[in-house]
């Protein structure tokens, strides 16, 4: 392996949370997973010593819903570290460049130091892009008066604010009950959605409440209101109750070849192949291209001459680090109707010939991009035809009717898997933009994951209690 040796003493002395000895009974794993969500919405209303939260915008609400992230806060990086570690990594090993047989369990342990290791690397780089940047916006009154000093300080609670969701994430997984990273993500997003349509808060001197069911019934009963306008009030929640329903739809669409076992007749199995085969993970990472031009665009732009909040690059013009005109600008959705005052003043806006161009735009490059990443993930990730026709044949399965030769068994794959892969890729690329552009609670992206979570919670969870009355099960499964 020859360069990966030097890491391999230093992910052996990272710490980690201890694997229990007994597998904790469903009520504790609930607890658990409770206690671990506890404490990453406490992170979230927890600012820097240093920082100036009067001064923080909500420039970054997709990114904070993308990353399970609270811009400002000590998570203000979220998750970002941990899945972009797991991604470079998987797609290294997918591709070949970092040659690691998994099924060895000493190069597994290897693998998940190794992306703890990354993780860790990576909370400090984003934390460093957010303090010194200027994206976090620092107290009038410097610490021990220097600046330096206090970019730094607010640099490393960032950074163990990101450590922090990793640990959470270890706990989860082990003692909770999924993934600590879904549950962020889910949790971020299920925020957004009850907040948008429940908040009472008020964001104009009318009065008027900022989330939408507080502001139908406002309009309705204001002299001032509207039906009309009380009745826009609910056409996100209306959109994000569509979106809903079809990604549910959606989940459950499937092809099933039929398998059997070559030496054991009368025996057999199904292979599914879901309709959205490589889930969301396409539209996370088209996101992820699509926020991460926007950040460094803001990052590389210079400021306006007596125009502070401007900025000027090759990536666009940006006011308070949002873009307003230019590449990124385009390639970015539009801000929710929330932040733009109300749904008949977002139709104002988006039926000017100049935003129907941009979301035109920003629709093409999102799809085209989760066609890209779609492709590439299962070409790299070992869901490929030729990868599947290889794991059935160790498995000893194979197609009735057909001789048992994987290559015969590829040729049959590769009449559902590019096609569904591609057509999986579009539908949660359109998706998501048509939740976008309607301006549904929570965006599309964050619908989309939190759909996907919730399921596979459900899975995990229906599981679990299957065991609790089982216990047999569990060693015939593993």
């Amino acid at each position: 392996m020859g360069l990966l040796d030097i890491f391999r003493p230093i992910t052996r002395i990272l710490p980690e949370v201890k694997k229990p000895d007994r597998a904790p009974p469903l009520p504790q794993r609930l607890m658990w997973t409770l206690a671990c969500l506890l404490i990453f919405f406490i992170l979230g209303q927890i600012f820097p010593i240093g920082s100036d939260p009067s001064q923080i915008a909500a420039t970054f609400e997709r990114l904070d819903i993308l990353l399970g992230s609270s811009t400002g806060s000590l998570i203000t990086a979220g998750i970002g570290p941990i899945v972009l570690a797991s991604i470079f990594l998987q797609l290294a090993v997918g591709a070949k460049l970092i040659n690691l047989d998994m099924a060895n369990p000493e190069n597994k342990k290897f693998f998940q130091g190794l992306q703890k290791l990354l993780a860790i690397v990576l909370s400090f780089f984003e934390a460093a892009i957010f303090s010194f940047s200027g994206y976090i916006p620092l107290s009038p009154t410097h610490l021990f008066g220097s600046l330096f000093a206090t970019q730094l300080i607010v640099m490393f609670q960032i950074a163990l604010g990101a450590l922090l969701l990793l640990y959470l994430d270890e706990v989860c997984q082990k003692y909770g009950i999924g993934s600590g990273i879904s549950l962020f993500i889910a949790a971020g997003v299920s925020k957004t959605i009850f907040v948008g349509a429940f908040s009472f808060v008020s964001l104009s001197a009318s009065g008027e409440p900022s989330g939408l069911i507080p502001r139908f019934i406002w309009n309705l009963i204001n002299p001032a209101g509207s039906v009309t306008t009380s009745f826009f009030s609910l056409v996100p929640i209306i959109f994000t109750i569509a979106v809903f329903l079809v990604v549910v739809f959606a989940e459950g669409m499937k092809i099933e070849l039929p398998l059997a076992y070559g030496k054991a007749r009368g025996l057999g199995a199904r292979y599914p192949i879901k309709f959205l085969y490589v889930s969301n993970i396409p539209v996370i990472l088209a996101s992820a291209v699509l926020l991460n031009i926007q950040l460094l665009g803001a990052v590389m732009a210079v400021p306006v001459d007596g125009q502070p909040d401007i900025k000027m690059g090759i990536f666009g013009t940006f006011q308070n680090n949002r873009p307003v005109d230019g590449f990124a600008y385009y390639i970015n959705s539009l801000p929710s109707p929330i932040l733009l005052g109300g749904y008949e003043q977002y139709l104002q806006i988006i039926t000017q010939p100049n935003e129907i161009l941009h979301i035109f735009t920003y629709g093409i490059a999102l799809i085209i991009l989760c066609i890209i990443f779609g492709w590439f993930w299962i070409e790299s990730t070992g869901m490929g035809a030729s990868d599947v026709a290889r794991q059935l044949e160790r498995s000893g399965l194979q197609i009735p009717g057909f001789r048992q030769d994987p290559r015969i068994t590829q040729g049959i794959l590769e009449r559902y898997i590019p096609i569904i892969t591609i057509l999986g890729s579009i539908f949660v690329g359109i998706l998501a933009w048509f939740a976008d552009i309607t301006g549904a609670l929570g965006t599309g992206t964050g619908i989309l994951l939190t759909v996907g979570v919730i399921y596979r919670f459900y899975e995990e969870l229906a599981q679990q209690q299957l065991f609790e009355m089982y216990p047999m099960l569990k060693s015939v499964v593993q």
